[in-house]
């Protein structure tokens, strides 16, 4: 009953209605609304402020849904693992992704879900700073994002690849030409980017400024598919990693010229540093470690270019 009890402390945390709650977890609004009152009983602290609505966590609340949320996560490892014993693991793992890595995310779950048919993969496109929080409140498993210089010990860090930053534009007769193009070219070309709460935004105006450049943004986004549109259809250009290549095969009409000096940055799995580790994300990380994530995005990219 515990363990059920919480499960529905997560739900209203995650939806913040008490129907919609009890739906996810397939009970009645009465029941979800006496176990949380039986926990507040037993626990002997107020949990949930209540008038004919939700109107959020008490302040005890919120410590109780932290302590909750690493219970929840606990439970899920041990299930997970006592199912390792007997079978292949099984379960959903859930991924943060930056939005440049989702071209590539395929690269890494299908072999997963080939060699793991029991684990389905549920892939939310995030920015870097909520893939951190949302790992640290356990709502996530892995995250795919900038592996950063400072250390941060309550993680566990897999390098992946190294993104190199090209310009991506329709192919012409002054582009045929080109084998490079300088970031200052680069910033004179109207162009479509991410929106500047991205991560790779900051990245890419830290390097125009370097080269002492405004560029002339005329159209930004905060969905990669925008950017791919903008470009095949729009007559627009724009600055990113070579990954992101794999979504214009078969597309001559496009070219990539890489930009000088040479701009990278490191992109890995980014998990909590916890003992024992979930067995899904520790069969997970063992198989990627097979994979030669750099030379597989190398090979499509100098295949398709």
């Amino acid at each position: 009953m515990f363990i059920r009890q919480l499960h529905y402390l997560r739900a209203l945390a995650q939806e913040k209605h008490f129907g919609r709650a009890a739906e996810i977890c397939h009970v009645s609004q009465p029941t979800l609304s006496a176990g949380i009152r039986h926990l507040e009983e037993e626990l002997g602290i107020l949990i949930v402020k209540r008038t004919q609505r939700f109107e959020g966590f008490t302040h005890e609340g919120e410590r109780v849904l932290a302590w909750a949320q690493r219970i929840l996560a606990d439970w899920d490892g041990l299930k997970q693992e006592v199912r390792e014993i007997y079978s292949e693991p099984a379960g959903e793992l859930r991924f943060g992704a930056i939005p440049t890595t989702l071209p590539i995310v395929s690269l890494l779950t299908t072999p997963c879900r080939i060699r793991y048919p029991g684990i389905t993969h549920t892939i939310l496109s995030l920015s870097s700073v909520e893939i951190v929080k949302r790992i640290e409140a356990f709502e996530l498993d892995i995250g795919i994002t900038y592996l950063e210089s400072e250390e941060r010990p309550q993680f566990q860090e897999m390098p992946l690849y190294r993104e190199r930053y090209v310009l991506i534009t329709r192919h012409s007769e002054s582009t045929a030409r080109r084998n490079s193009i300088t970031w200052a070219e680069a910033g004179d070309i109207p162009l479509c980017l991410l929106t500047s709460n991205m991560q790779n935004r900051r990245i890419i105006d830290a390097a125009f400024r370097q080269a002492g450049v405004m560029p002339r943004v005329v159209v930004e986004t905060d969905s990669i598919f925008a950017l791919y549109s903008h470009v095949r259809h729009g007559g627009l250009a724009c600055v990113m990693p070579h990954s992101f290549l794999i979504i214009f095969t078969g597309q001559p009409e496009v070219a990539a010229i890489p930009i000088t000096p040479l701009l990278s940055r490191q992109i890995g799995l980014l998990t909590l540093n916890r003992e024992p580790p979930s067995a899904l994300v520790h069969a997970f990380k063992a198989l990627i470690q097979e994979i030669d994530l750099q030379g597989e995005i190398d090979r499509l990219i100098d295949t398709a270019y």
